[in-house]
Parts: structure tokens; C-alpha cells; sequence
């Protein structure tokens, strides 16, 4: 694990990784277990990756918690992840306190439990002063839904008179739930599934994708910089070629 992170270019860290933990329940199953069993044991995987992202200078972190579809699984798992949020959160937030970790939450909050809603929220609140990284768990959260949300706002406040629109990026962008946030330069995703599951589909147009077969209860240090050092491998042209790129060294 030390050599891993000792080729790691300290000045090549990404400022923004997103994860889609995925795999909980694969390894639940082969472990003749609840699907919930799962999701609790990768709880252990997001605090390490969380500490080890904060040591290596990492500034976002986006954790891919609870999709928008994810509301069609069974009631008993849906429950369970609901209260596994507020144990987690709870027993965590001293760890953030003391990391100087800010928690942030992009998605839908209106529809979650009240009680689940309190502790998110006062999460947040407590953290909200903390420098040194920012983790953000997506909650309800669609890809798609947040663009359609953000055409719908732009559209009333154009009708209103509070918005002369022109075609800009970054006007839009301000309307996205992660307007504060910046693009992430590397999305992994574990389990061995190769897509984005309507995962920040704006913010990912020039993301770097790095897939594994790690199932996400299993996902350690030594993958996330398995990661990381595939990310520096790479050429990162948005659209440019190499020539172009050595010219502006």
C-alpha cells in the first residue's frame, strides 16, 4: 500500500472525485446475507476513503448515497438505508468535526423522512465552517431531474423579468445543485458495472472514468490510489491535441 501512494504526484491530485459505490449487495449475496448487510459494511469503505481523500489533499468528495430510482427497491431496504443515514451521519460527525471535513447534500431532501431530513441537516450546519475538504453524499439525487429542475428555474425567472438568458455554461451551471461545486476530474465507479447511472451527467462531460470490479464493501486504500494514479497517467486535452497542450507549458 505505501508504494502505491508513493508514486502518487502530490501535485497531480485531483480537486474533485466522485465515487459510485456500487456492489453492496453482490456482496451481501455471496455472503448469503441481506442486501442491508451490505450497505452497512460499506459504510467502513467511505470513512477510509473520506480520511484518505482528506490526507492527500483531495478538496470535493461526491459519494453517490441514494439515487432517485433507488426508491423502487424493497420497502425493508429502503427503511434501512433511511436509518442507516441518520446512525451514520451521527456517529460520524465528530470524525468530520475533527478532520475539518464540511458535509454537503445535493438531491431532493423535501422527500426524504423528517427525521432524516434533521439529521442531514443539522450535519451541515455543524460542519459548515470546516476547510479542509468538502464531502457531499448525493440523496435523492438524478442526473437528469437536476437539469430538468434547472431549465424549469431558468424558464420562470426568464418569464418574470429576473433573468435576461443567453446561452452560457456557467449561467447554467449556477442552477445545478452543485453550483458551488466544481466539475470532478475523476468518476470511479466499483462493482465492475461500466456506466454512469444518471450521475452528475453535466458536471462529467470532461471527467476522467475509472471502472473496477472491486465490489464497493471491499474498496480500500491502496484501490482509490490504484485510481488516482491511473488518473495521472492520463492526457487530459478537452478537445485540444498534445501539441497544442506543450504550447501552453
Amino acid at each position: 500500500m505505501s508504494s502505491l501512494s508513493d508514486k502518487i504526484q502530490k501535485d497531480k491530485i485531483p480537486n474533485h472525485i466522485a465515487i459510485i459505490m456500487d456492489g453492496n449487495g453482490r456482496w451481501a449475496k455471496a455472503r448469503s446475507m441481506t442486501r442491508l448487510f451490505g450497505h452497512h459494511n460499506g459504510v467502513k469503505s467511505v470513512r477510509e476513503v473520506t480520511e484518505c481523500c482528506a490526507r492527500l489533499g483531495v478538496k470535493y468528495l461526491t459519494l453517490y448515497t441514494f439515487s432517485t430510482e433507488n426508491w423502487s427497491r424493497p420497502q425493508e431496504e429502503v427503511s434501512g438505508l433511511m436509518n442507516l443515514l441518520i446512525q451514520t451521519v451521527g456517529k460520524e460527525l465528530e470524525t468530520l468535526l475533527k478532520n475539518n471535513i464540511r458535509l454537503q447534500i445535493i438531491g431532493d431532501l423535501s422527500h426524504l423522512p423528517g427525521s432524516t431530513q434533521n439529521a442531514l441537516r443539522q450535519a451541515m450546519e455543524k460542519t459548515r465552517d470546516n476547510q479542509r475538504m468538502t464531502l457531499v453524499l448525493a440523496i435523492n439525487y438524478s442526473g437528469r431531474q437536476e437539469i430538468l429542475n434547472a431549465i424549469t428555474r431558468i424558464t420562470e425567472e426568464v418569464r418574470n423579468g429576473q433573468l435576461t438568458w443567453h446561452e452560457d455554461e456557467h449561467l447554467f451551471s449556477k442552477y445545478l445543485f452543485t453550483n458551488q461545486i466544481p466539475d470532478p476530474e475523476l468518476l470511479i465507479r466499483t462493482s465492475g458495472e461500466r456506466r454512469i447511472s444518471n450521475f452528475l451527467l453535466w458536471q462529467c462531460a470532461y471527467s476522467e472514468f475509472y471502472f473496477t470490479d472491486v465490489l464497493w464493501p471491499e474498496f480500500r486504500e491502496e484501490h482509490l490510489y490504484q485510481a488516482i494514479l491511473d488518473y495521472q497517467s492520463r492526457e487530459r486535452r478537452f478537445g485540444l491535441i498534445t501539441e497544442q497542450l506543450a504550447d501552453k507549458r
